[in-house]
């Protein structure tokens, strides 16, 4: 992968993939740093992504597994170092629909909630979600329709713990 190319796959694919790993980890300054430091990984080895099928898919998977990877340590770290808080990065106005979303998937098992982001938000295929997660196809399905249940679920505005509610 050249210069060019390598330019072409960050412009047309950084937002989405910010977008979808904020929708699976509901930290949007994390998800926007494992995004980065997975195209810099991409940079680091570009000659081997010109054999990959599917770069942005590299990306994505690469991003994500930064993410889980920071998110164990800070658990088993458990120090206030950690956690420090430093300058929020400004975000497009968010409606309060999406805020509940994340909110909803943030309390779904992790591989519902991956298998919900990679398919409606990612647009991607069930067989692709399939190769993605390492899962069988059947099981990709399964996970999307417990996952699209609990959402219903949770989003419902007649749910008393619902977290979405109209004012």
């Amino acid at each position: 992968m050249d210069e060019d190319e390598f330019d072409a796959l960050y412009n047309a694919s950084y937002r989405r993939l910010c977008a979808q790993l904020y929708a699976m980890i509901g930290d949007f300054d994390e998800a926007s740093e494992c995004v980065q430091e997975a195209f810099a990984r991409a940079w680091a080895h570009r000659r081997k992504m010109s054999s990959v099928d599917y770069p942005e898919a590299w990306v994505r998977t690469t991003a994500y597994r930064l993410a889980v990877g920071r998110w164990r340590r800070k658990k088993y770290a458990g120090r206030a170092a950690d956690r420090a808080v430093g300058a929020r990065t400004e975000m497009p106005a968010i409606d309060e629909s999406h805020v509940a979303l994340v909110a909803a998937l943030r309390q779904l098992p992790e591989a519902q909630r991956q298998a919900i982001v990679l398919h409606h938000i990612a647009d991607l295929p069930v067989h692709q979600v399939a190769v993605e997660v390492g899962a069988p196809t059947g099981t990709v399905k399964a996970r999307l329709a417990r996952g699209r249940a609990a959402l219903a679920e949770l989003l419902a505005e007649d749910n008393p713990g619902a977290v979405w509610k109209e004012a």
